[in-house]
């Protein structure tokens, strides 16, 4: 079951993979909830209610993967799954149109793995659980999980980890440069909703164009000087935002700016 609240006074939407008892592990049905969830948090977006988004899970894990409770693999369509129902919907995780942030407790594995990489921004409990348990399963690890552990682990430990099934822990993870910090495991959720709470006040156009700039250099390989050319055309259209003219304004002022989102004066 997936959940979706607007915490229309802090403005960001909070969506909750609640099926603890199965550790939020995701069924095409559940995938199917989620895109719908995700939908209707952009519609929030649109409609000037939040201004962030973030993804947890209930219970002990974030969430364990695929549900395979009731698969039977001589009829399973493996790259149907993927390819048809959880690729489309971390897509749409991606160009969600406001900053995004998950908070991850215990299991991130699979397909739950791919729901953080699609996130902008990851905070992960010390103790939590990450990593490719697909050798005990006669697969591989999806979800984007080779591009990021190439990228940021080096191609020995990725397949150390995928070759053993060991897990990394949350603070191993972090150390390694996988997700952005390690929070204790009873701080988690409450440091990851006072943070969102916070990017929810803040110039939501100029984040965006961070995040176009970060996924140039990081999906397109572009360089130094034509991502430099990439910053100064973004700044300029930022030039014509409200919350441009309200930062400058505030600078000048020696007081907190007052940002809106709103994308035009």
């Amino acid at each position: 079951m997936i959940e979706l609240t607007l915490h229309d006074d802090a403005g960001y939407a909070e969506v909750v993979l609640n099926a603890p008892q199965k550790m939020n592990s995701l069924d095409e049905a559940a995938l199917q909830e989620l895109s719908e969830a995700y939908a209707q948090a952009a519609r929030a977006v649109e409609a000037g209610q939040v201004r962030a988004l973030l993804l947890r899970g209930e219970g002990r894990g974030f969430c364990a993967g695929r549900d395979i409770s009731n698969v039977t693999p001589a009829t399973d369509d493996a790259y149907g799954y993927l390819s048809e129902r959880v690729t489309p919907v971390l897509k749409q995780m991606a160009g969600f149109p406001a900053p995004t942030f998950a908070a991850v407790q215990g299991a991130c594995l699979g397909v739950g793995l791919g729901l953080a990489i699609a996130t902008d921004v990851v905070y992960v409990g010390e103790g939590a659980k990450i990593g490719s348990p697909f050798a005990n399963l006669g697969a591989t690890l999806d979800s984007g999980g080779h591009a990021l552990f190439t990228e940021r682990l080096g191609a020995h430990r990725t397949l150390d980890l995928i070759y053993t099934a060991e897990l990394m822990s949350g603070a191993e993870a972090v150390r390694s440069g996988l997700f952005s910090r390690a929070v204790d495991d009873a701080e988690l959720l409450d440091f990851t909703r006072a943070t969102v709470a916070k990017v929810a006040r803040g110039a939501t156009a100029a984040f965006l164009a961070s995040r176009e700039l970060v996924a140039q250099v990081r999906d397109q390989r572009i360089g130094l000087w034509e991502s430099v050319e990439h910053e100064n055309r973004l700044q300029g259209e930022l030039c014509g935002t409200e919350d441009y003219a309200e930062g400058f304004a505030a600078f000048q002022q020696k007081r907190k700016p007052a940002f809106t989102g709103r994308p035009l004066r």
